[in-house]
């Protein structure tokens, strides 16, 4: 079972980003606040969860939460700043669209960029411990899936549907054949090198 604060009587947003290693699409991000004694046993890290119970779980987050946001930062960006920087932006982003301001902020992993006047707390999978955590991984993966899909009508070839962006064989092959597009993150290897493909022959 998730541990409901990591400070008791503290109002403590929880935040976490999905679509970091995508080959292509925007980052996203979440900032979830929950109300002193919500419970929700089916509540857990993202990817633990089915697609069908993640959107199952959406509304009653956003429906329970005394507040949430979801925080993007797009390919053009991510080519600029790098993944991490924007990983962190997409949170503060996110944080800052709060309509109670935090007390305290429950990062999942080991990176962050302080955000101003509130302290914060980096938890390694915390959204396996946390349930403001994984209420936020819920909805930036949701989210960002919506994103995907809606990607995936305007260019069909690259599986987006299935994959939503991330390094498959099927994406890569894709690329290969049909380029890049606009969404995809040109400072990230879209391609193996050729000694990297010839390794992987053998």
């Amino acid at each position: 079972m998730l541990a409901p604060f990591l400070y008791k009587d503290t109002i403590e947003a929880g935040c976490d980003e999905a679509g970091r290693g995508c080959l292509a699409g925007a980052v996203f991000a979440a900032s979830v606040i929950l109300p002193t004694g919500f419970e929700c046993e089916e509540l857990n890290d993202s990817k633990q969860l089915t697609e069908k119970q993640r959107y199952r779980l959406r509304p009653t987050i956003e429906r329970e939460a005394l507040s949430w946001a979801v925080g993007i930062v797009y390919p053009d960006e991510i080519d600029r700043i790098n993944i991490l920087n924007a990983s962190i932006l997409a949170m503060h982003r996110a944080i800052r669209q709060l309509k109670i301001m935090p007390q305290h902020l429950l990062i999942d992993g080991n990176r962050f960029r302080p955000y101003p006047a509130i302290p914060h707390t980096c938890i390694v999978k915390g959204d396996g411990k946390y349930l403001s955590i994984a209420a936020a991984s819920v909805l930036a993966k949701t989210y960002r899936d919506d994103y995907m899909m809606q990607l995936h009508q305007e260019y069909d070839c690259y599986g987006w549907d299935k994959n939503k962006g991330y390094p498959t064989a099927q994406h890569r092959q894709s690329i290969e054949r049909h380029g890049t597009t606009p969404y995809h993150r040109l400072s990230f290897t879209l391609l193996p090198s050729p000694s990297q493909q010839l390794s992987l022959d053998f």
